[in-house]
């Protein structure tokens, strides 16, 4: 494989060795950066930069969420894994309404919550000084605190 950029070549090769629990953080700091330069859309004065940097943005942020959502594993994760596939699939419909109606109110409280999330996985993988990420099943989470609305 050739590529141009240097940085890109380093993004995908970071991408393609990264252990699990690795590459769900870095989904969700995808998510979070396409929340913001959506967020950032709201600012554009002209009306098809401030569209297409909306709805871009909003549309790249849904499509790593539906992957964080569709990589649950339900039998294992038990309770924890439904409740965040009911939050992501939460977030997918704030998301559908902020971008049909450019409201950046969704936008706002799933950037609020998934950097919430961010944290949480950024913290349980420093904790279980495991390079996968995959905590021991002993060690799993039992009650999530996070609630989907609506």
């Amino acid at each position: 494989m050739t590529y141009r950029n240097p940085l890109q070549s380093y993004a995908q090769v970071a991408t393609r060795t990264a252990p699990p629990g690795q590459l769900v953080l870095m989904l969700y700091d995808g998510s979070v950066r396409f929340l913001n330069a959506a967020l950032q859309g709201f600012e554009k004065d002209d009306p098809l930069e401030f569209h297409q940097t909306i709805s871009n943005n909003i549309l790249r942020a849904q499509a790593i969420i539906n992957e964080l959502d569709l990589s649950l594993n339900v039998q294992e994760g038990g309770q924890f894994a439904q409740t965040l596939r009911g939050l992501y699939q939460y977030f997918d419909r704030l998301l559908q309404e902020s971008n049909s109606r450019k409201d950046p109110a969704g936008i706002r409280e799933v950037l609020s919550r998934i950097s919430v999330l961010r944290e949480a996985w950024d913290e349980m993988l420093a904790k279980s000084g495991d390079p996968t990420g995959v905590a021991p099943a002993d060690q799993r989470p039992i009650v999530t605190t996070l609630e989907a609305k609506g």
